[in-house]
């Protein structure tokens, strides 16, 4: 969300310390899983719905069930975050964002039925919603007042988390698309130090996991609710930065992989899987390090997911802020330029190298759809670099096809004029829809500009595998037959996907379905190989050195090292014949891929292998000599026929 509201990224410890001591209480007892979310009567399903859920991504492109391109054109709903800035009484208007006190539940059921909602939204053209949540309203059990759903008086006498039930049933009944954001820990507005900077923040990491899975569990059983955005703008706190992929407290690379996994393993397989850049790091004082990396470190670690084709990753782009400005006024502060400072050629090279990369370069490791999942601007802003900063991403997203999510969509009138649509307390409507709203423009442009429609062709996956904090085994197939190295750090290929590429010293790999599709035959077997047995006489394809080859017919799907040296191989039956002629890949000294290489550099500054586009990779050769890496030296590359 905008963090020009709240100022508060100060480098004063003692301030951070007393803004955090005021965090508000919250309730502890478990969710009910047993309350049903069932679609209210009064809102029409659509009988002969365009898209046909689940959701899954080909390329940069979201696809729906039938292969066809679903494009993001969203809008956030707000409020089940939590409205509270910090200060004063939770009871006071006053001392909510915006003076709106949201009951920790979505803004605008006080002043609209959810039929007249649900119409509202369809009039702005978008077809998702993403709907933010805080992990205290899970678990709140006291029931909204009645004045929080006036306009709504069948939700009377219901906590945050059932009136969240009925919103998440009217917006699907309406054919809405539904993303679930996990904004922050606690029913306190975001986004400054506010003990919501990080998952774990205000809980732990195990909690947060937790409550993931119980809500991806609880609508389950809706289609339409199609993603799990796991969590908001994750940024510094007092005393350190969030990392990507440290393996420590403060690893987001890691907790999003491992949270991701367990959705989709133990609650939903069907979800979409979002999840945001690092939003902030370092002290914003001039002369100190400080920035906003956004997506930039996907370049060289991105996620491999269990299920490939369930990756969307997704950024925010506000022009009061930068790439190095926090976005603040006064403490916090810095000279660096904001994006509405920005040239339209500069703005354009900074979304590009800061999040569009991802979708655009195509072929690469870490190639997915990219969901600007917030953005916008204020209805009454006057000022001409606002204005025309708002202009040009809404004409960049425009160009570039992108999915997009708008900040926020409902506000309460003379409050946010911020929002899409603002409501008075009599239910009359104000926003967008209004020709006098000057954003009309803009999004107008963005919602008209052509799009690829229609069914979208199958790509080659190219996927990462990363031992450097543990195992990365993506295989469910192979999970489910348990460790098949144990002690050693192990990686395997996400179903689907076969072993092409290997690093020497990083315990990195590469995965794809390139020229052969799914190869694994549809037993699930497989061999773990640990040492020359199935090395043929006469066979050695790297004299002096280890080699760990797969059985005839049976190609590599992962790997285990013990410290460096290499410990294993994983190999599976392939569903139809297999070539026999093979080379030695050598890698030890050097990098060793193919002219133009798809994948892209999934073993960062490390030497590695890689078999072309029309071979399998069939075996590993390491040494054990003194002074030399165990680490993998070269691949038995094959081809596939």
């Amino acid at each position: 969300m905008p963090t020009f509201r709240f100022v508060k990224y100060l480098t004063c410890a003692a301030s951070a310390v007393l803004l955090l001591t005021a965090l508000p209480g919250t309730a502890t007892a478990a969710p009910d899983p047993s309350t049903p979310t069932t679609r209210p009567t009064t809102l029409p399903v659509a009988a002969d719905a365009a898209w046909q859920p689940p959701l899954s991504t080909r390329g940069r492109y979201i696809v729906d069930a039938n292969g066809s391109r679903f494009r993001l054109k969203s809008a956030n709903w707000d409020g089940a975050q939590g409205s509270w800035t910090g200060s004063g009484s939770t009871g006071d208007s006053a001392n909510h964002h915006a003076g709106q006190n949201s009951h920790g539940i979505p803004l605008g059921l006080d002043r609209v039925p959810l039929p007249r909602l649900m119409a509202d939204f369809h009039e702005l053209g978008i077809n998702s919603i993403r709907l933010s949540f805080s992990n205290e309203m899970i678990h709140s059990t006291a029931p909204v007042p009645d004045a929080a759903v006036a306009a709504n008086p069948q939700l009377r006498g219901r906590t945050p988390l059932q009136v969240f039930d009925s919103v998440v049933a009217a917006l699907t009944g309406a054919d809405f698309a539904v993303v679930l954001n996990n904004h922050t820990n606690t029913s306190r507005w975001c986004c400054g130090l506010d003990g919501n900077e990080r998952w774990n923040s205000s809980q732990s990491a195990q909690r947060w996991a937790d409550d993931w899975v119980f809500m991806a569990r609880r609508y389950a059983h809706d289609p339409r609710v199609v993603g799990a955005d796991l969590y908001n703008e994750v940024r510094r706190d007092v005393l350190d930065d969030p990392n990507w992929g440290l393996g420590d407290n403060h690893d987001w690379y890691t907790a999003s992989q491992l949270a991701a996994d367990r959705i989709l393993t133990e609650a939903n397989p069907d979800l979409l899987i979002v999840v945001e850049g690092i939003n902030w790091t370092g002290l914003p004082v001039d002369g100190l390090p400080h920035g906003r990396p956004q997506l930039t470190p996907v370049r060289t670690l991105s996620h491999t997911l269990v299920a490939s084709d369930k990756l969307v990753y997704s950024a925010h782009f506000y022009g009061y802020t930068g790439s190095r400005h926090s976005g603040a006024t006064g403490i916090g502060e810095t000279h660096d330029p904001r994006y509405q400072d920005l040239t339209r050629e500069e703005l354009y090279r900074t979304l590009q190298d800061e999040a569009f990369y991802v979708a655009e370069d195509s072929g690469k490791h870490f190639t997915a759809p990219v969901w600007i999942s917030e953005f916008g601007a204020g209805a009454n802003q006057s000022g001409a670099a606002a204005r025309a900063w708002f202009g040009n991403i809404t004409d960049y997203f425009a160009d570039h096809d992108a999915n997009f999510a708008y900040w926020p969509l409902v506000g309460w009138e003379g409050h946010d004029d911020w929002s899409l649509l603002r409501y008075a307390p009599d239910g009359r409507r104000s926003g967008l829809l209004d020709q006098a709203d000057w954003r009309g423009a803009g999004w107008n442009r963005l919602m008209s500009a052509p799009s690829v429609t229609g069914p979208v062709d199958a790509v080659p996956v190219w996927r990462l595998l990363t031992t450097d904090h543990g195992d990365h085994v993506q295989s469910l197939r192979t999970r489910a037959t348990g460790d098949w190295a144990p002690g050693a750090s192990k990686a395997a290929c996400p179903d689907g996907l076969r072993l092409i590429g290997l690093g020497q010293t990083s315990g990195r790999g590469l995965c794809t379905d390139v020229t052969a599709g799914g190869l694994r035959a549809a037993d699930g077997s497989h061999t773990v190989v640990t040492d020359e047995r199935h090395v043929p006489q006469g066979g050695d394809w790297a004299s002096g050195y280890t080699k760990l080859q797969c059985p005839a017919g049976q190609f590599l799907i992962g790997y285990a090292h013990r410290g460096g040296r290499t410990a294993a191989a994983l190999c599976a039956p392939a569903r139809s014949s297999l070539g026999n002629t093979g080379r030695t890949v050598w890698f030890d000294r050097s990098d060793n891929r193919p002219a133009g290489a798809a994948g892209g550099d999934f073993a960062y500054r490390d030497h590695k292998g890689q078999c072309t586009d029309g071979e399998y990779a069939a075996g590993i050769a390491f040494t054990a000599r003194l002074g030399s890496s165990a680490g993998p030296a070269a691949l038995l590359c094959r081809g596939l026929t």
